[in-house]
Parts: C-alpha cells; sequence; structure tokens
C-alpha cells in the first residue's frame, strides 16, 4: 500500500542510499559500487583553480582569448592594460619625461618613421641632451626641425614596443594559462568522470522519483520469469495530453504471463477504430521498456519479468527512394520480427496486411499469428480488424482474444476505452468516417454499400452488389428511357436508400427533404 512517497527511489540500495555502479564493456560482472558522495568529493583544489582563474561566462573558444580573470596573472595584466590603455600610459610618460627636465611644452609623438619619440622646441635641444634620466639613460638626438627638435630614449622605445605587442602578448600569457589549466584537468580525470557517472545517476534517479511522485507511477517487480501482468497500465505521454485537456486516461490491464517453456499468451486485440487498440500495444512496449531501464511505469502495479526484445510493427510508412511501398515496409518489418524474436521478446503488432487485397492480407495475418504462437513463442499484442482471426482461439492455446468496447447511443458511437476479454463483431468504420468529416451522401451511400455486403456474408439473398455502380452510368441509361424533365424511380429509390435519417442534423434533414421534392416534380 501507501501512495507515491512512499515508494522508494528508483537506483535506491538496500540502505537507502544513493548508488550507482558500471558494468565492463562486454558484460560481465558490475565494477564495485561507489557512493555519490564519494565521487562527488574531493575535487574542492580543481574546483578553487579553476574559479579563481577563470572568467563566469568563458567564450566558446581560446581563439581570441577574455576567459582568464583579472588580477590571476600579473603579467597578463599588464599586457591587458598596455593593449587597452596605451594613450593613456604615454600621456603619463611624457607627464614623467617634462616634470624630469623642467620643460612644460615637451610632448610626446609618434609618426610612421620614428615611432614615438619626444619633441621640443630648439631653444630646449641642449637641456635635453644634457640631462641624464634617474635610471642613467639619456635622450638621444634622432631629428631637427626648423623650430624643433626630436629625441628618443630607451623607455620610449621599449614602451613602443611593449604597446604594439601587447595584444598578441596576452593572448599568448592566456593560451600559456589555458594549457595550465587543462593539464590539471587531465590530471583529475578519472576522478571527474566519476563525478560524472555518480551526476548522471543522481539525476535519473531523481527524475524519475519526481515523475513517479506526480504521475503516480509505480515501482515494478522485476524477475527472471516470464511473467508480464499489469494491472492499470497507462500510456505516459497520452496521459499527460489528456491532462493537460482536463480529461482522464482509461487504464487497462494486460496479462501475458507465460510458463518458462511452451508458448507465451499473445492477445487478439480487436474493436472499433478510435477506440484505443494501438494506444494499448505502444503502452504496454513502453511499460516493459521502462521497466527493464530499472524505472518506475505508468501502472497500479507491474510484474515483468525479464524482456530482452522489444519488436514494433505499428503504423504507415514508405520507403519510396529504396522502391519500397507501405506495405513491402509492413512486410520487410514483419519479416524482421518473425526472424528474431526469441522466447522471451515482447511483440507488438498492429494491423499486419491491411495494405493489400481483403484475402491477401488475412492470409498474411492469419500465417504470422501462428507463427508468432507456434514458432517465436513469445508475448505479444495482435490488434486487427479482421474478426475472422477469433476463430484461432480454438486451436492455439495460449491465444487470447481482446476488444475494446464501444456503446451506441442514438445512432453515435460512444468509445469507452476499457479492454474486455472477448472479440468485436464489427469496425464502425462507416462512423469513424462521418466523424472525420465526410460528405453525408458518401456517408450514406458506404453504410448502404456495407448493409449490402453484411446481409451477403450472412448468406441472404441480395441485389448484385454492382446494381447502381457506377451511378452516373446507371443515370445516363435511365435518364434515356423516361420523358425529360422526369427522373427515373430508381433515382428516388436509390436516394432514399442512401439516407439515414439518425445521421442527420435537422438542417441536413431539410435540405434533403427539398432535394427529394425536387426529385418528384423533375425540377
Amino acid at each position: 500500500g501507501g501512495g507515491p512517497s512512499a515508494r522508494p527511489a528508483p537506483g535506491a540500495g538496500s540502505a537507502g542510499g544513493a548508488a550507482w555502479a558500471v558494468s565492463p564493456p562486454g558484460g560481465g560482472a558490475p565494477a564495485p559500487t561507489h557512493t555519490a558522495g564519494a565521487a562527488l568529493s574531493g575535487h574542492e583544489a580543481l574546483n578553487e583553480l579553476l574559479a579563481a582563474a577563470l572568467v563566469e561566462s568563458p567564450p566558446l573558444t581560446s581563439r581570441e582569448g577574455g576567459f582568464v580573470t583579472e588580477g590571476y596573472d600579473a603579467t597578463l595584466d599588464e599586457a591587458r592594460a598596455l593593449s587597452r590603455e596605451g594613450r593613456g600610459v604615454i600621456a603619463r610618460l611624457q607627464a614623467d619625461f617634462a616634470a624630469e627636465t623642467g620643460i612644460e611644452s615637451l610632448k610626446v609623438k609618434h609618426n610612421n618613421v620614428l615611432g614615438f619619440f619626444v619633441e621640443t622646441t630648439a631653444r630646449h635641444g641642449e637641456t635635453m641632451l644634457a640631462h641624464e634620466r634617474p635610471d642613467g639613460s639619456r635622450f638621444v638626438h634622432r631629428q631637427t626641425m626648423a623650430s624643433a627638435m626630436r629625441f628618443g630614449t630607451a623607455a620610449l622605445s621599449d614602451i613602443e614596443s611593449r604597446i604594439v605587442n601587447a595584444g598578441a602578448r596576452a593572448l599568448e600569457i592566456e593560451n600559456t594559462v589555458f594549457d595550465r589549466l587543462l593539464a590539471a584537468v587531465l590530471e583529475a580525470h578519472p576522478a571527474i568522470a566519476d563525478a560524472a557517472r555518480a551526476l548522471a545517476a543522481l539525476d535519473v534517479a531523481a527524475s524519475a522519483a519526481a515523475l513517479a511522485a506526480e504521475a503516480d507511477w509505480t515501482l515494478p517487480r522485476i524477475d527472471a520469469s516470464r511473467a508480464f501482468t499489469i494491472e492499470g497500465g497507462r500510456h505516459p505521454v497520452v496521459e499527460q495530453a489528456l491532462r493537460r485537456q482536463g480529461a482522464s486516461f482509461v487504464p487497462n490491464d494486460a496479462e501475458l504471463s507465460a510458463a518458462p517453456d511452451g508458448p507465451a499468451p499473445i492477445w487478439l486485440v480487436t474493436g472499433p477504430n478510435m477506440a484505443g487498440k494501438s494506444t494499448f500495444l505502444r503502452q504496454n512496449a513502453l511499460i516493459a521498456i521502462l521497466a527493464q531501464a530499472g524505472l518506475f511505469v505508468p501502472a497500479r502495479s507491474a510484474h515483468i519479468g525479464i524482456v530482452d526484445q522489444v519488436f514494433s510493427r505499428v503504423g504507415a510508412a514508405d520507403d519510396l527512394a529504396a522502391g519500397r511501398s507501405t506495405f513491402m515496409v509492413e512486410m520487410v518489418e514483419t519479416a524482421a520480427i518473425l526472424n528474431q524474436a526469441g522466447p522471451r521478446a515482447l511483440v507488438i503488432l498492429d494491423e499486419i496486411g491491411r495494405g493489400t487485397a481483403t484475402w491477401d492480407g488475412l492470409s498474411i495475418a492469419w500465417a504470422t499469428l501462428e507463427h508468432l504462437h507456434d514458432a517465436n513463442r513469445c508475448r505479444g499484442l495482435f490488434a486487427t480488424h479482421y474478426h475472422e482471426l477469433t476463430a484461432l482461439t480454438s486451436r492455439l492455446s495460449a491465444l487470447r482474444p481482446a476488444t475494446v468496447a464501444v456503446r451506441e447511443w442514438e445512432g453515435e458511437v460512444v468509445f469507452l476505452h476499457e479492454l474486455r476479454p472477448g472479440a468485436a463483431d464489427r469496425s464502425y468504420g462507416v462512423q469513424v468516417a462521418r466523424l472525420a468529416g465526410l460528405p453525408p451522401a458518401v456517408v450514406g451511400r458506404a453504410k448502404a454499400v456495407l448493409e449490402k455486403l453484411e446481409a451477403a456474408e450472412r448468406g441472404d439473398r441480395v441485389p448484385d452488389l454492382l446494381d447502381g455502380l457506377p451511378l452516373f452510368q446507371q443515370a445516363a441509361a435511365e435518364a434515356t428511357a423516361m420523358p425529360a424533365g422526369k427522373p427515373a424511380e430508381s433515382d428516388l429509390a436509390e436516394r432514399l436508400a442512401g439516407i439515414v435519417p439518425d445521421l442527420l442534423s435537422p438542417r441536413e434533414a431539410l435540405e434533403v427533404l427539398y432535394e427529394l421534392k425536387g426529385m418528384a416534380s423533375g425540377d
């Protein structure tokens, strides 16, 4: 008992602590189990190093630099300052030169020939040549102009070289820092890999536990048998979609448990279109996969033995580029299932044989079902509209008929989405066609033809099914045998036969009445 909050988290050990283990390549016994806490500890030094060295949001690549934080490397900070503040550095140097020499008009300038240089008026030339700087260096005469003299100095040359190369130097220093950080990370690689695996295990366990609590999933019982008992199973995706619409999902049971030897149960699922057959097939396959992955499952309870293969032949698809039609793709996939499924497999098959002629398709579905039962001997769900297949339940011992319940109410079909033992006697395809929006005349004609076909199947004496087909040919023949402006009586009779009063809205009924009156009057 107990609600979702009382269930143990996926992957929890007997002591209740989160744990993880790694299986070696090729199978075999798993590596020793480690606690997540141990794997996630011991990384403080590397964390501190990376936090101190890297900016909060580093760029995606190291090509342009900018990933080392300010204050981590003094040489890098100086190179960046020179690259970013070169003009300010020159201004401060000019102020120093003016203070040293006492020449307030002294300027530091730049051109493409001399580079950076100190310029004074000609009358200060002797002062500049005689001045000795605090470091012992002197100003060197570079050029004499009509009213000015230009000088160089070792400090100015050094600053110029550093400013020009500051950007490249900063990037070089950053790459050196990057290499040091990379070496530290590579050295800690085994511990980092352990931490990554532990975080992944915790993430899966926490996510699965949250989902189980929020969606009312359950912890399945897993063993080495061929059991497959699902109580109150649900489709996780469809259920969530219905919840967003304010509707609830109708759960269904599934019992496919099998003895160690012998054929496994196969459910032959029949029922109308739109009733939920495909959803039932898929939800059980998803439950099996979730359980084998060690996760909770969307069901009230579940006991699932080992499922080593899951095969699905559901839906319609083609591969025209490879020369495969929809039916060919269906047959190729069915062949793969019949050739590979073993006794521990779970197979879901939906509408096998519907892509070809009726008797061809029925024959293929019939033979496929027999092969699954007698040769593959696997657990399976086989949905079909071929009601004739239910006759196999008398010969195949493990075949179980099941049908999705519906109700008819005032000419409407109500889908209950409940799976029950037994077989369906009809598919309600015409009603589904009406729901899809086929014109009323088409729906009425389809119902009339269906009644004739069903009567023929019962052995009743019925008119030739081709009577009135094609309609245009019959109308043309009868129009030549009657006075102009008067319809043939068979036209009225045929139109009346195609009308299903229960399926007409009040407006449609009024329109049909005017149509029939016009036909009778020849208008």
